[in-house]
């Protein structure tokens, strides 16, 4: 047992005495134990790239290009003002709160009528299958495909904890927006209208899990719901 201390005394030895202190200038190419993504395939900002003709890396937008963040056009749909639709003020369209206290409710500024609010729902729906259904599941009972793969902390909001009388609309609209435990923050991700659009679909859910089955409007909509959410193969 002595000499095995002693063999790996040694070539712990000559494994240290082969690696270059830190700092320390060579010619040659270092020897990278965790490269840490020092190398990468990109190309950065105003840099010279031979794998264009031009030589040029930075390149023009693709014609069709939308600024991130903005309706075509450049315009919301709130009132043709134009709006940076990823937040930034102050209003409770924009945060969720008012006067530094979550409260519920749509906000005004989504203009929704008896005419628009399906149309509303069903953009709820997509943006709810894009972003939240890999975590939260379908029907929104934390079992999605995320959790399958063990994610912890997974809410299901379904339970009555997440309901509107416990977690207000704003509160709602703050997790999505900032994040919460194991939840990133989606600011970047999903508009500020978007993100109302889940909330509505979210409260939607959670007033059809308690509905009847034996109601035809329920059925019909459950029917419609698992008809998108496992489409024919």
């Amino acid at each position: 047992m002595k000499y095995f201390f002693l063999a790996y005394a040694i070539v712990a030895a000559l494994v240290i005495g082969l690696m270059p202190v830190r700092g320390e200038k060579r010619a040659s190419t270092p020897i990278w134990l965790f490269p840490d993504m020092d190398n990468q395939d990109k190309l950065k900002a105003q840099k010279p790239d031979d794998f264009f003709a031009d030589g040029v890396g930075e390149r023009m937008p693709v014609d069709g290009t939308q600024p991130r963040g903005f309706l075509p056009e450049g315009e919301a749909e709130l009132g043709g003002i134009p709006e940076y639709q990823f937040g930034g003020g102050t209003s409770y369209y924009e945060t969720g709160a008012i006067n530094d206290h979550y409260s519920s409710g749509m906000p005004e500024e989504l203009g929704l009528t008896e005419e628009n609010v399906d149309a509303f729902l069903r953009r709820g729906h997509e943006m709810f299958l894009v972003n939240c259904m890999p975590c939260h599941g379908a029907s929104g009972n934390g079992q999605g495909m995320a959790a399958q793969f063990g994610v912890p902390g997974v809410a299901n909001l379904q339970l009555e904890n997440f309901g509107p009388a416990a977690y207000p609309d704003g509160r709602m609209f703050e997790t999505i927006t900032h994040g919460k435990g194991n939840m990133g923050s989606y600011k970047h991700n999903v508009s500020l209208r978007d993100r109302w659009a889940i909330i509505a679909y979210v409260r939607a859910l959670q007033a059809a899990q308690k509905a009847p089955m034996s109601d035809p409007a329920v059925k019909a909509a459950y029917d419609a719901a698992q008809a998108s959410a496992n489409p024919a193969q």
